[in-house]
């Protein structure tokens, strides 16, 4: 009776979520924070040109929206890694690319967009760089490392060999 009192509470892991679950909440958290950006990003380019205003606003969103993502859209239980940041700030990278050659081509077309419609063409392009960026986050970035066997060894005790296990989709 007494080994039954001592033995501590185990503290359940939290489930992944599934695809739609993770969409819904990639699309809360990331649009969200993507819709702030569209509003950040022309407000600082009256200070300073648009592709640094866009760049800045990238990282400083990419950094939260990481957080966000590993914290809730994929429940890592715990923030993101460096791993995880570098491996982000490259899917980031090609998102502010494709919003970046957008709002030039935009410029091409029409010298003097108004707000709205240069709000309309970034707003569109991150959606679509966003979706991209949802399937390389889910699929790769925080897919985790399931299936790990541990076999001892000789000479360090333990080793941890990661087995190959195909994300589910």
């Amino acid at each position: 009776m007494k080994s039954l009192l001592a033995k501590k509470p185990r503290v359940a892991t939290p489930a992944r979520p599934g695809p739609v679950a993770s969409f819904v909440r990639f699309v809360i958290f990331g649009g969200g924070v993507g819709v702030l950006s569209g509003f950040a990003v022309p407000l600082l380019a009256v200070t300073m040109p648009w592709a640094l205003s866009n760049a800045v606003v990238t990282v400083a969103s990419t950094l939260l929206c990481t957080e966000l993502h590993a914290r809730f859209t994929f429940a890592k239980g715990r923030g993101a890694g460096w791993r995880e940041h570098w491996q982000s700030a490259g899917s980031a990278t090609t998102a502010y690319l494709a919003t970046g050659v957008a709002v030039h081509v935009l410029h091409l077309v029409q010298p003097s967009p108004g707000m709205l419609t240069e709000q309309i063409v970034y707003l569109g392009a991150s959606g679509l760089a966003g979706a991209g960026r949802f399937l390389v986050l889910r699929l790769y970035v925080f897919a985790g490392r399931r299936g790990r066997i541990s076999r001892p060894s000789a000479q360090q005790g333990t080793v941890t060999v990661p087995v190959l296990a195909a994300a589910p989709v």
